[in-house]
């Protein structure tokens, strides 16, 4: 990117006039929360603002190319690697106001959604029509649809039903300049040139900002059940999770929770499982009653032959959800563990999610620091938070000698470097030991087609 201009008097006044009364604010006071995310970096922004129709859109999107100023687009915020610290300044773009559900075709199993939209509440308004978005991550209850988008999130029910990218049909999106591109449609089936709806779901906000999105939805499962166990150990609850698979079955959602991460949930929470416990296994089934309740049997006999010391099954949703909730709880959890932490996602092969654990377990000793692990293991994803003071020198070096050690460890065992979360900020210094000088490159040859001036959250990703 070539370097920004700075915001003037009269870029000011553009923007007021754009976005009216509150739908812009300029004040540190008013902008700082808007130089943060779960990263917990902070950068100041020059401004914020809200628009509400597709025409403000354009207009800024014009504005801010021929001014060069950085755009940065804005969901919840709710992403861990810094995706929206507006570190070049610029502009932030709250999606906050473009929030609405606008068409649900049970006909064509489609929602129209503008980016906005939380993506819990979409789902709510679909159940009552006996339909079914599929992507669920974890800060559903919170998180948007566009913000789920930009960075591909996956969540827990991704072992079946894939990641967002899977469930996104179609976009409409504004390119710097002000140009509207409307890329894929509400087909469930497209193969009519390049896929840029697909390019730019996971791009980060790197390419261009959303105004719609049309999603692909399913019926509803008729039934549900989820079986919560606790082994004695990580090792046994992994090797329980295999012969799930080995079974024949392939649950909705497989969470993993070790003993450190098990402990923050109950620092904060009442907890069903026993103290000695050393992991504990969630797994959820879908499809009709008969289908749940015979892979119910299989998923039981299959998860016994580990050794489980405590289990509970729900089939009625409201006991589904308390067990959920102690899942969800796990990220807010761990900001009360310690002062500070080093959240990574890492995704390795199914085969090698025993290895990985138990080397994350020996680095965490070898460097004396507490690591809280969990993830979605049916599709070998892996959380990863390293828990630690900053404000202690040793501690925060042994903390990032330990990142360094895990990232390496996965890329090892032919994993990735993030298998949700995205780069952001936080992964780019090691982006270079997963990707070539060559993929580098193109993708930034790419960026140039759609960003010539490179404003669209820059610094971040690739």
């Amino acid at each position: 990117m070539t370097a920004p201009s700075p915001l003037t008097a009269a870029d000011r006044r553009f923007l007021e006039g754009l976005f009216p009364g509150a739908a812009a604010a300029f004040s540190p006071e008013e902008t700082f929360v808007y130089g943060t995310d779960a990263s917990r970096r902070f950068a100041p922004a020059g401004a914020v603002v809200r628009p509400e129709s597709l025409e403000q859109v354009r207009e800024l999107l014009a504005f801010a190319q021929a001014r060069r100023l950085p755009v940065l687009p804005r969901g919840r915020a709710t992403n861990t690697v810094g995706d929206c610290v507006p570190v070049a300044g610029g502009i932030v773009v709250s999606t906050a106001r473009l929030n609405r559900i606008l068409e649900i075709d049970p006909d064509d199993f489609v929602a129209v959604v503008e980016p906005g939209v939380v993506t819990g509440d979409l789902q709510a308004a679909l159940a009552k029509q006996g339909l079914f978005y599929a992507p669920d991550p974890a800060s559903v209850k919170f998180s948007t649809v566009g913000g789920n988008a930009a960075t591909c999130a996956g969540g827990m029910r991704a072992v079946k039903y894939g990641v967002t990218r899977d469930h996104i049909l179609g976009i409409e999106a504004v390119l710097p300049g002000g140009g509207v591109i409307r890329a894929g449609g509400r087909t469930h089936k497209n193969v009519v040139g390049l896929d840029l709806t697909r390019l730019f779901v996971g791009s980060e906000g790197t390419l261009g900002l959303f105004t719609q999105l049309t999603l692909k939805l399913l019926p509803k499962p008729a039934a549900t059940a989820t079986l919560a166990l606790a082994y004695p150990s990580v090792d046994a609850a992994l090797a329980a999770a295999g012969d799930v698979f080995r079974a024949g079955l392939l649950p909705v959602a497989m969470e993993l929770l070790a003993k450190g991460a098990m402990d923050a949930v109950a620092a904060i929470s009442a907890v069903p499982w026993p103290r000695q416990a050393g992991a504990a296994l969630f797994v959820r089934l879908d499809g009709s009653a008969a289908a749940v309740a015979a892979d119910s049997a299989l998923l039981e006999a299959a998860t016994a032959k580990a050794g489980p010391v405590w289990s509970q099954r729900a089939v009625e949703p409201e006991a589904e959800e308390a067990l959920w909730e102690l899942r969800r709880l796990l990220n807010p959890a761990s900001f009360k563990a310690a002062p500070d932490k080093i959240s990574d996602d890492v995704t390795v092969p199914r085969g090698a999610l025993r290895q990985a654990a138990a080397d994350i377990a020996a680095i965490g000793e070898d460097e004396r620091v507490r690591i809280l692990l969990f993830g979605h293991i049916g599709d070998g994803n892996l959380h990863v938070n390293i828990m630690h003071d900053a404000a202690d020198p040793d501690e925060r070096s042994r903390a990032q000698a330990a990142r360094e050690r895990i990232l390496e460890m996965c890329l090892r065992l032919r994993g990735t470097l993030s298998g949700e979360h995205g780069v952001g900020l936080s992964k780019l210094p090691f982006l270079d030991r997963q990707l070539s000088p060559e993929e580098r490159a193109l993708m930034r040859r790419v960026k140039a087609a759609f960003d010539p001036e490179g404003i669209m959250n820059p610094q971040k990703a690739y």
